[in-house]
């Protein structure tokens, strides 16, 4: 058992294991340690206080064994505070995201202080054929680029991908829910000429209906948008 593993296994709760792994139902359970949100934050501080040598072993030992491995990997990309760095080590990673647990825990405070950096990479990720690349190149735009740096062309990115992976359209679907929400005069047209795959455009609309800050005619207009008789 590694270092890292030793400290994880600290933090084990088997019956919240069981209920993560029916969650994420893309893993196997023997991957999951058991390890609630909160325990990360006196996680970190141990692995901080571990030699320089030891994270960066961590971080090259890919495939990690466990799923919570992968949760302390994203925490880690997450706290870097050099641009490249962070840019380097995510995409290093997107190979071995394989589920929306670790993938949706993406959140560099270096993103958010490089805007003019990463909206470059952004288109990059949205089209590479990882599905958790193309996960993180969506949430990112939708976390960062909804409010007062948002562009209607940032919507383009997201409403040409065709994928089979249901991963990928829940969060497009997701992203323009929220898109509605925040930007609704540009969202709209997306969704009334239809420029999304018919499933998640349906997705988007009944999640846009869901939320409580858009307005009851706003939602009954979009009932009326939903695309009837085909999957």
């Amino acid at each position: 058992m590694t270092p890292i593993q030793t400290v994880l296994f600290e933090h084990q709760d088997q019956k919240y294991g069981d209920f993560i792994a029916k969650l994420v139902p893309t893993e196997p359970r023997d991957v999951f340690i058991g390890i609630r949100s909160p325990e990360y934050k006196k996680i970190l501080p141990v692995v901080r206080k571990m030699p320089e040598q030891v994270t960066a072993e961590f971080l090259k030992a890919v495939p990690h064994q466990f799923h919570e491995e992968n949760i302390l990997h994203i925490c880690l990309i997450n706290e870097m505070k050099d641009f490249d760095q962070c840019v380097t080590e995510l995409e290093n990673f997107f190979p071995y995201i394989t589920n929306w647990a670790v993938s949706d825990g993406l959140n560099p405070k270096v993103f958010t202080k490089n805007k003019d950096k990463i909206i470059t990479k952004l288109p990059l990720w949205i089209n590479d054929e990882k599905p958790y690349a193309k996960r993180c190149g969506i949430l990112l735009l939708m976390k960062l680029f909804l409010d007062e740096d948002f562009k209607p062309e940032y919507l383009e990115w997201p409403a040409h991908i065709r994928s089979n992976e249901y991963y990928v359209n829940m969060m497009t679907a997701w992203f323009f829910a929220e898109a509605l929400v925040k930007q609704w005069d540009a969202a709209i047209e997306y969704i009334k000429v239809q420029k999304l795959d018919s499933w998640t455009h349906n997705k988007a609309i009944q999640k846009a209906r869901e939320s409580f800050r858009i307005t009851k005619e706003q939602k009954e207009y979009l009932n009326t948008l939903k695309i009837r008789g085909r999957k």
